[in-house]
């Protein structure tokens, strides 16, 4: 699973809604919902894209995470030279290192005791809140990720699917921020 599908957060996601007895299509549905931040990651790739054949872009989509994917866009801002090959290589490197920490993992997680007790199930959380101060763009981010994250504790306090949750926080926090730039180019 971790070589062919490739999103960790999925992959929780799916073996969370198999532990709850939910149906592949429930388990589906919530790894589309929680990825369709792709729609936007891969948008954001098309300069760097540019010019490859269709299978290059289609490797290169599919080994593209939000860790490498944040790393590019971070070095191409310094350098238009970072292009399509460190998309790659940094991807190969992290689907491989991915697919083997993955595998040993399953191994040896087996006889390891509740990591919870040490703290250590907050490591996925720290790692996407790293990540989301990396996308922090000032003042005109405050709106929409106070109603994204105000209305996803909301729902998660609710008991409403996290499926649910994740989409709907994720169009309001998208409506939101639309709301503020129509308003930032009113007022101009």
């Amino acid at each position: 699973m971790s070589a062919t599908v490739h999103a960790g957060s999925s992959q929780i996601v799916a073996v969370e809604q198999f532990a709850n007895a939910s149906t592949v299509l429930g388990a589906a549905f919530a790894g589309a919902a929680l990825n369709l931040r792709y729609i936007g990651i891969v948008a954001s790739l098309s300069d760097v894209l540019a010019g490859l054949s269709l299978r290059a872009k289609l490797v290169a989509i599919h080994i593209t995470g939000d860790e490498n994917w944040a790393l590019t866009m971070s070095e191409r801002a310094k350098s238009k030279d970072i292009g399509a090959s460190f998309l790659i290589g940094s991807g190969l490197v992290m689907i491989c290192v991915w697919t083997v920490s993955t595998a040993s993992g399953a191994l040896v997680g087996t006889v390891l005791p509740d990591l919870e007790r040490f703290g250590l199930g907050f490591a996925f959380t720290a790692a996407f809140i790293a990540m989301a101060r990396g996308l922090w763009r000032g003042r005109p981010s405050i709106l929409p990720w106070t109603v994204a994250f105000g209305l996803a504790i909301t729902m998660v306090y609710l008991g409403l699917p996290k499926a649910y949750t994740i989409v709907a926080s994720a169009l309001c926090g998208l409506l939101a921020s639309h709301l503020v730039r129509q308003i930032r180019s009113a007022s101009q």
